[in-house]
């Protein structure tokens, strides 16, 4: 049996499967990510819902796993060269699970690098992007006077979506024919700024058919459906 005692965080969430990757989760547009991808690739995994409405990703126990208090996270216990790891950020646990199996990254050098700059593009700009403009547009952002910080996010969401739109124009997916973790990435994210968040007319969606079509075949794929499921909010 895998031996998880040199990580506190499994104290807080015990393991019921140690010798199964533990994931750490909730079902945020960052957090289902992982769900996604380990729906996909099919490697047997253990989901822990940390409910960040009452802060337990800042609790000691999390932050020993991710100082950075945010989720997702994941300890693998069959790491490299059999060895235990923990991990977090969205998109290296993802860049881990490819080059762990095999899978959603091309094996091409060329392409490889290709799909991880898509990845990149999603953490540095789409991510911080799409969330501000859900805080100015549905939350807080409401109560400012000043309308031009919801107006820099909005513009520069819809300029994103534009770059989006571009490299799909006669893609199904951001890499070809070739389902990735760029489009894992991306996906959560898009269906968050339209759903959740309620941005669409703001930033004119519809405006972007390609993303719209890619969306759509994005989400009707089960591990998908699957995976935006998972954690159970408990």
């Amino acid at each position: 049996m895998a031996d998880l005692s040199a990580f506190p965080i499994a104290t807080r969430w015990p393991a019921k499967h140690p010798g199964q990757i533990q994931l750490y989760s909730a079902p945020t547009p960052n957090g289902v990510k992982v769900s996604i991808a380990l729906e996909e690739i099919g490697l047997p995994y253990e989901p822990h819902y940390v409910n960040i409405g009452k802060d337990e990703s800042w609790t000691p126990e999390f932050l020993s796993l991710n100082p950075n208090g945010k989720i997702p996270a994941i300890i693998d216990p069959d790491g490299p060269d059999g060895k235990p790891i923990g991990l977090f950020e969205s998109g290296a646990i993802l860049l881990y699970l490819a080059e762990k199996t095999g899978l959603l990254l091309p094996a091409d050098a060329v392409r490889r690098y290709e799909t991880i700059q898509w990845v990149f593009f999603q953490m540095a700009a789409v991510g911080p992007m799409f969330g501000q403009l859900g805080f100015f547009h549905k939350f807080a952002g409401r109560e400012i006077a000043d309308k031009r910080p919801l107006e820099r996010y909005r513009d520069e969401s819809r300029r994103l979506l534009g770059v989006l739109d571009s490299r799909l124009k006669g893609r199904k997916w951001i890499m070809g024919n070739d389902y990735t973790i760029a489009d894992i990435s991306l996906l959560g994210w898009v269906r968050n700024l339209i759903g959740f968040y309620e941005a669409g007319e703001i930033v004119g969606f519809k405006d972007f058919a390609n993303v719209g079509a890619w969306l759509e075949r994005g989400l009707a794929r089960p591990a998908v459906q699957k995976g935006l499921t998972i954690p159970s909010r408990g």
